[in-house]
């Protein structure tokens, strides 16, 4: 564990102390290094004699795949934001490649805690970085109302899970994931259970974020430039359902987990509604998210084998998908100087070669079989119907409404005439053609050979 953890840190000093002309490029390579390092993670004898673990870290089938989707798409982060750094200064360049570090260190050490005092800790420090990589690196003014939406929600909704620790930790004399599943609750009456469980589950659903207290992310996503957009998406999100997967076995019962469940299934179908009618490309993506988080959510709630392998699966495949999305998004951005749909339209006319990676894009936001939303989108699917037969209303709507609004979003993107100030639009660089293949690269793979996450 601790080969690939101390390399990550070493990228912190880095970022300040390699020459300017030589940044990128040793940024890059560096963390494409470290990238297949992480992939022996994928080894699932090595995994399960806990060749990863010590005392204080540890790795599992569950957090493994997180892992390396984060060690996956730093190296992407960096070669996407070039463009957008270009005019900055070299101390800004270095404070930004030097956020970045900070925030990947804090994420694999977050994912890989396994205790909740440290886990809660470190899943607060994460917020650091990524407000400063809002506020300091986003586009418009807005961004600083972004950054107190994204502070306030994550704060309040954590600090009540901070008392629920403590107490846990009081009582059992343990705070270890590992010795809280295998202890005898101590039992309360059900006034204690239910504010136990809404305290331990709220810094997670505002995190996912679930249906209704979701309303930092759009206004975070939109103001955020591209890496901070990435990570967001791709890793940020998947903490709330994470750490659901990880604290729920405390066994704590109680009759919230109804309503959770509901607002959650109902919010992919309005999600979903809200979608077609969003003129902003990266509003539209974001909702598109919370949609989908939706389904991770109800997931990871109902606690059943079947349901916990499928919102990592679909975990790891919206993390993949939106990401992709929000860097064909960015490349919009970055040529129209615009997010609205309407400005965008006939860019198949200029960039005939990245149709082709937005279709790809589409196809899987919109789970096509045989991707692997698909396989995620049908395993919580059969496990919710499982669980409830009346939830196949709003899981087998939200999905037909997520095709519509997809392929509303590609068309809108694609066809049609092209505006006059867009005629100017230069084809693909080769770096973002570069960031599209690692992209589709592993939704492919994963596609082929899904045992590798399962």
């Amino acid at each position: 564990m601790l080969k690939i953890l101390i390399p990550t840190m070493m990228l912190i000093p880095s970022a300040l102390l390699i020459q300017h002309k030589l940044l990128f490029t040793t940024l890059t390579s560096y963390s494409m290094l470290m990238t297949l390092f992480s992939l022996q993670w994928l080894h699932m004898p090595m995994m399960l004699n806990n060749m990863f673990s010590n005392q204080y870290l540890f790795i599992d089938q569950i957090s493994a795949p997180l892992i390396i989707l984060s060690y996956w798409l730093l190296p992407m982060m960096i070669i996407a934001s070039q463009n957008h750094l270009k005019t900055e200064s070299k101390p800004r360049k270095q404070g930004f490649l030097m956020n970045i570090a900070i925030l990947q260190t804090l994420l694999v050490m977050t994912l890989s805690a396994n205790n909740m005092t440290s886990f809660y800790t470190l899943f607060e420090a994460t917020l650091i970085p990524t407000l400063i990589i809002i506020t300091r690196w986003g586009a418009q003014p807005k961004r600083l109302t972004a950054g107190t939406y994204f502070m306030y929600y994550t704060l309040l909704g954590s600090l009540p899970l901070l008392i629920a620790i403590l107490f846990l930790n009081n009582q059992e004399n343990s705070s270890n994931f590992l010795m809280l599943t295998l202890l005898k609750p101590t039992t309360h009456n059900q006034l204690t259970n239910n504010i136990l469980w809404l305290a331990c589950m709220m810094a997670f659903l505002v995190k996912m974020p679930l249906y209704g207290i979701h309303l930092w992310l759009p206004k975070a996503h939109v103001e955020a430039p591209i890496a901070g957009s990435m990570v967001l998406a791709a890793v940020l999100l998947k903490l709330g359902g994470y750490g659901i997967i990880r604290v729920a076995p405390t066994n704590i019962s109680t009759i919230l987990i109804y309503p959770a469940i509901a607002m959650a299934t109902w919010g992919i179908i309005m999600t979903g509604l809200t979608c077609l009618r969003k003129t902003d490309l990266k509003a539209l993506i974001a909702y598109s998210s919370v949609g989908h988080m939706g389904l991770v959510a109800s997931a990871t709630l109902i606690q059943t084998p079947w349901s916990t392998s499928g919102a990592v699966i679909l975990m790891i495949a919206h993390g993949l998908t939106s990401s992709m999305l929000f860097c064909l998004a960015n490349m919009l951005y970055e040529r129209t100087n615009t997010r609205m749909l309407i400005a965008m339209r006939g860019m198949h006319k200029a960039m005939p070669l990245m149709t082709s990676y937005w279709l790809i894009a589409s196809l899987t936001n919109l789970a096509l079989p045989p991707t692997i939303n698909l396989v995620g989108e049908i395993q919580i699917m059969t496990t919710l119907f499982n669980w409830s037969p009346l939830t196949i209303m709003m899981t087998a709507t939200g999905a037909a409404v997520t095709a519509i609004y997809t392929l509303q979003m590609f068309m809108t993107t694609q066809q049609g005439h092209m505006t006059k100030d867009s005629k100017e639009a230069y084809p693909a660089q080769t770096r973002e053609l570069l960031t599209m293949i690692l992209h589709a690269l592993p939704i492919l793979l994963l596609t082929l050979n899904l045992e590798l996450i399962y």
